[in-house]
């Protein structure tokens, strides 16, 4: 794939161009592919934060804006490598746009990238050429037809498309492609490890039973967004009840981390507090998506709201607590006296609802504050007694 400097040189002169319009008078540059053009200027917008080496280079190239709106982040990638750590060959059987093979590469000294889509399929090689990525061997092909020709592979990485008939949304294992329940003994005959990126929308639960060979579950989020999920399966395991790793990626460039069993969190006693003392927490994303609310109040000595609010209320700052942390300033009983009122005292505030019978968008009409306020937060929720309050707090750095 050889690509003309002026190209380059193009995309640079409009990146920052109306792309409706530069398509429009595509007839101006007759020496330009200019929808090609186009698309990597769109592409490149959508990985900004994301990819941050890719950005860095302006000789990278992206099959398609939307290849690169839902391939991993540098950050998830580099996670991955925790749950590869010892292999020395991996092969990636939904390759994409290439950014989880090059992340292997890094650790592996071999990987073996496979993509049956043309356009990214000759990306991806040429982007591992230009990051001198020498050790990634490409095969042009359908996973289903070249997983059991693939030389011992130390583990197999799977992305599933989650796109259906129509490039309609999906997310059932069943309905991804390749299946991966149906491909999976056939590739922990073949390699010893198998980690799948899965859809962060599945339940949790309910895909254990379909995969019982999973030795670990990984639920990733960045900035208290949940990213990926990621399922390790092994050769040899038949059930049981893995270790569910909640990591959440911070602003700040920190990493909350906590891992429990479905075992500890059915077993563990429901911490509830009689009434909302000075702090107020909420956990990240990762937790609230594994379901470790009862251990994510235990283990940190906060009490919970109401057993289905995930609020957490404690006298003592704890730092520690891996999620939101807000220093309480006033909690007001939920009435038509106080939704009348509030606004005077509380003109503008971030508002969020937890086990709350109205929206967020509903309530903030009701009480008629306005969005922003500098820190300030309303939550929204029910408490154990079954009484409705508004919290007002703000955040802790």
């Amino acid at each position: 794939m050889k690509i003309p400097e002026s190209f380059f040189t193009f995309i640079q002169a409009h990146a920052a161009d109306d792309l409706s319009r530069l398509l429009l008078s595509a007839g101006r540059y007759p020496g330009v592919d200019v929808p090609f053009a186009v698309e990597q200027i769109a592409a490149r917008r959508r990985i900004r934060g994301k990819l941050p080496l890719w950005e860095a280079d302006g000789r990278l190239l992206f099959p398609s804006r939307t290849a690169a709106e839902q391939c991993s982040s540098e950050l998830t990638a580099r996670y991955k490598l925790r749950l590869s750590e010892g292999a020395e060959h991996v092969c990636d059987l939904t390759g994409g746009l290439g950014v989880d093979a090059y992340h292997f590469a890094l650790q592996a000294a071999r990987v073996t990238y496979v993509e049956c889509d043309t356009a990214c399929f000759d990306v991806a090689m040429y982007n591992f050429e230009r990051l001198n990525a020498h050790n990634i061997e490409g095969h042009h092909a359908d996973a289903r037809e070249v997983w059991d020709r693939i030389a011992q592979p130390d583990a197999f990485y799977l992305d599933p498309s989650r796109r259906g008939t129509g490039n309609a949304r999906v997310f059932a294992l069943h309905d991804c492609r390749p299946d991966l329940t149906e491909m999976l003994p056939g590739l922990l005959r073949r390699a010893p490890t198998v980690i799948a990126k899965l859809s962060p929308m599945l339940d949790i639960r309910h895909t254990l039973a379909l995969l019982p060979e999973t030795a670990g579950i990984h639920v990733v989020s960045v900035r208290n967004e949940c990213k990926e999920l990621l399922f390790v399966m092994r050769r040899g395991t038949e059930g049981g009840d893995p270790a569910v790793h909640c990591v959440n990626f911070t602003a700040d460039g920190g990493e909350q981390a906590f891992s429990f069993r479905y075992r500890e969190e059915h077993q563990a006693e429901s911490v509830v507090a009689g009434r909302i003392l000075g702090y107020l927490y909420e956990p990240n994303a990762a937790i609230l998506k594994a379901g470790a609310y009862k251990l994510a109040a235990s283990r940190s000595g906060a009490g919970k709201l109401h057993v289905s609010s995930h609020l957490y209320t404690s006298d003592e700052y704890l730092p520690a607590f891996p999620g939101r942390v807000f220093r309480v300033e006033r909690v007001y009983p939920f009435s038509n006296a106080v939704c009348r009122t509030i606004a005077r005292d509380v003109p503008q505030a971030n508002l969020s609802v937890r086990n709350f019978p109205l929206t967020a968008d509903g309530l903030r009409r009701r009480i008629r504050v306005a969005e922003g306020g500098g820190g300030a937060c309303l939550f929204a929720t029910t408490l154990a007694g079954n009484g409705r309050v508004l919290i007002l707090c703000r955040k802790m750095e």
